[in-house]
């Protein structure tokens, strides 16, 4: 069974987070030949305040 975990910032829409799961089960699914049922998406969202680039807090820019 894959396990496919997709880290982002908050602030998409529940329909953004649905089409994501959507097609990256389908991904998953072309390239490895699991079947659909078999794979699971895992979204894990992140605080703009807890995540950085180039010495700045994407909060902060």
């Amino acid at each position: 069974m894959p396990y496919v975990t997709v880290q982002m910032l908050e602030g998409r829409t529940d329909e953004q987070k649905r089409n994501l799961v959507k097609k990256v089960t389908e991904a998953v699914s072309e390239t490895t030949g699991a079947p659909a049922e078999k794979i699971a998406v895992i979204i894990e969202e992140m605080k703009k305040e807890n995540y950085g680039v180039a010495g700045k807090r994407m909060s902060d820019m």
